[in-house]
């Protein structure tokens, strides 16, 4: 929709819409979201078919057992859960209209997800500071691009709730917004299932190979 000029002799030009235009229920949005997260599915999918195939390349360097370590993975997946649950009480209170609940709550969820990303950098340091970086060995580098590519998505989806937060405080919980919502939460849990197969396909299959 072409935006148009307008003014008066009292009011200055205007060369944006002042109102947003109509999303209709059940409109292009949604379609276009599930559209790019099957186009990330298959990203995820190449990279866990090339960690199938170079995982076991070790090239006489450390392996999965001489590297992870569960207690660590396992509460970082512990953080990425409950960001999950915590994302799922905020559209539980937006559905209520209460918009200070779910600031809070995507609040918490923004810190579960920064605590994520600490222990996944915290893994990273240590396994580079040991020397296995990711041109050591096949292995390492197709667990550098999974994992990694996995973080990035993670604090994109970061990035992404702190601005909804600003434009929910700015602007209330309006329909666009809880579109915007609706999308967020999508990504979310998507990133939460792409985790789940992360260890247990990289992580615990690793440690008994």
């Amino acid at each position: 929709m072409a935006a148009t000029v307008t003014t008066t002799q009292d009011e200055a030009p205007i060369f944006y819409q002042v109102e947003e235009h109509a999303h209709p229920e059940g409109s292009s949005t949604a379609l276009g979201f599930w559209i790019y997260l099957m186009s990330d599915c298959l990203i995820f999918a190449i990279l866990f078919a090339t960690y199938g195939v170079l995982g076991g390349n070790y090239a006489a360097g450390p392996g999965p057992k001489d590297l992870f370590d569960l207690n660590l993975v396992a509460l970082n997946t512990a953080m990425l859960l409950f960001s999950s649950i915590t994302y799922g009480f905020a559209m539980l209170t937006m559905d209520k209209n209460r918009v200070a609940a779910t600031q809070m709550w995507l609040a918490i969820t923004g810190l579960f997800g920064l605590a994520f990303l600490s222990i996944e950098l915290y893994e990273f340091h240590h396994f580079i500071h040991i020397g296995a970086t990711p041109q050591r060995s096949g292995f390492l580098s197709a667990f550098f691009a999974l994992v990694g590519t996995h973080g990035l998505h993670v604090t994109f989806g970061i990035i992404w709730l702190v601005t909804l937060m600003v434009q929910v405080g700015k602007h209330g919980l309006i329909a666009a917004n809880r579109r915007r919502l609706m999308c967020l939460s999508m990504f979310w849990h998507f990133l939460d299932v792409i985790w789940i197969g992360v260890f247990t396909f990289v992580y615990l299959m690793g440690m008994v190979r």
